[in-house]
C-alpha cells in the first residue's frame, strides 16, 4: 500500500476543490479555447490572408453572413479571421508583461521582506510606493508616448507599471513566513540568506503569486486593449482587439459588428481568466 505524502495530499485536495467548482471548469474551457484558437489561427481562420494588409473593397462592410460569420471591415477583411489572429498578440502581451513584472517584483519583494530594516529594503519599498501612487494606465501612457508607439513598447510600459504590485504582495507574504519556525531553524543553522529565501521562503509564496497572476491576466488584456484603442499599442496591419474596436466606432451604429465582435472577444476572454483565477484562489486556500 502506497503511503500518501503531504505534497500528494495537497495536490489531491487542490484537484478535488478545483473540479468541484463548476465555474472553474467553465473558466478553464474558455481559457483553453482561446489558447487553442490563437495557436491554430492560421489553420482555423477561413481567410488567413486577411490577418495582414490585404484589401477587398468589393466586400467591404458586409454584415455577418454564411461566408463571413462576423462580417467584414471597412476594407473588406474578414473580421472572424482578424479576431482569431488578434488573440495571438493579446496572449503574447500577457506573457511578456507577467514575465517582466514577476521577474522584477518577486526578487525585490523577497529582499525587501526578508530584510525590511536594511537600506536596500527601504529603498525598494519607497520606490515601490512611488510607482503605486501613479495609476497603471497613466504610467503606461506616459512611457509609451515618450517612446515609439508599438506593441513592444506597450508591453514594456505595462510591465513598468505592474511590477510594484507583486513586490508588495511578496513583501507581505515574506514578512509573515520569515517568522515561521522552519525559517528560524534555517537561520540558526547558519544557512545563507539567499539559500533561505530561495529554498524555504520562495516556495511558500508561489500560491498567492500564481493566483494574482491569473487574475491579473484580464486586467492586462484590458489595459493592452485600451492602449491599442488609443492608438499607442499594436499598429496596423497587426490584428488587435482594441484597435478593431477603435476603428469600428467610426461606423456605428450602422456597421455594429465592427465593434461588437472584437468587443465580445475581449469580454469572453476576460470572463474566462477571471473565473479561472477565482477557482485557483479557492482551490489553493488552505483555510478551507
Amino acid at each position: 500500500m502506497t503511503k500518501e505524502t503531504p505534497a500528494s495530499t495537497s495536490r489531491a485536495r487542490f484537484v478535488r476543490r478545483f473540479l468541484q467548482n463548476p465555474l472553474s471548469l467553465v473558466g478553464a474551457m474558455i481559457v483553453g479555447g482561446v489558447i487553442v484558437l490563437a495557436l491554430f489561427a492560421p489553420w482555423i481562420a477561413p481567410y488567413p490572408e486577411d490577418a495582414g494588409a490585404s484589401v477587398h473593397f468589393d466586400r467591404a462592410l458586409q454584415p455577418p453572413n454564411s461566408a463571413h460569420w462576423f462580417g467584414t471591415d471597412e476594407v473588406g477583411r474578414d473580421i472572424f479571421t482578424r479576431v482569431l489572429f488578434a488573440a495571438r498578440p493579446a496572449l503574447v502581451f500577457v506573457v511578456v508583461v507577467l514575465a517582466l513584472a514577476l521577474g522584477i517584483g518577486v526578487p525585490t519583494g523577497l529582499v525587501a521582506g526578508y530584510r525590511p530594516d536594511s537600506i536596500l529594503g527601504r529603498v525598494i519599498l519607497r520606490v515601490t510606493d512611488i510607482f503605486l501612487a501613479v495609476p497603471p494606465l497613466a504610467l503606461a501612457l506616459a512611457f509609451t508616448v515618450a517612446l515609439q508607439p508599438n506593441l513592444l513598447t506597450a508591453m514594456v510600459a505595462v510591465s513598468f507599471a505592474w511590477w510594484p504590485w507583486y513586490t508588495r504582495l511578496v513583501y507581505g507574504e515574506v514578512l509573515r513566513i520569515r517568522k515561521e519556525p522552519f525559517v528560524e531553524a534555517a537561520v540558526a543553522l547558519g544557512q545563507k540568506d539567499s539559500l533561505i529565501m530561495l529554498r524555504h521562503i520562495l516556495p511558500n509564496v508561489v500560491s498567492p503569486v500564481l493566483v494574482k497572476a491569473t487574475l491579473d491576466v484580464s486586467f492586462i488584456i484590458l489595459l493592452g486593449s485600451s492602449l491599442s484603442f488609443l492608438g499607442i499599442g499594436a499598429q496596423e496591419p497587426t490584428p488587435d482587439w482594441g484597435a478593431m474596436v477603435a476603428r469600428g466606432r467610426l461606423y456605428l451604429p450602422e456597421a455594429w459588428w465592427l465593434t461588437t465582435m472584437p468587443g465580445m472577444a475581449i469580454f469572453v476572454t476576460v470572463i474566462g481568466f477571471n473565473l479561472l483565477g477565482d477557482a485557483l484562489r479557492d482551490a489553493l486556500d488552505v483555510r478551507q
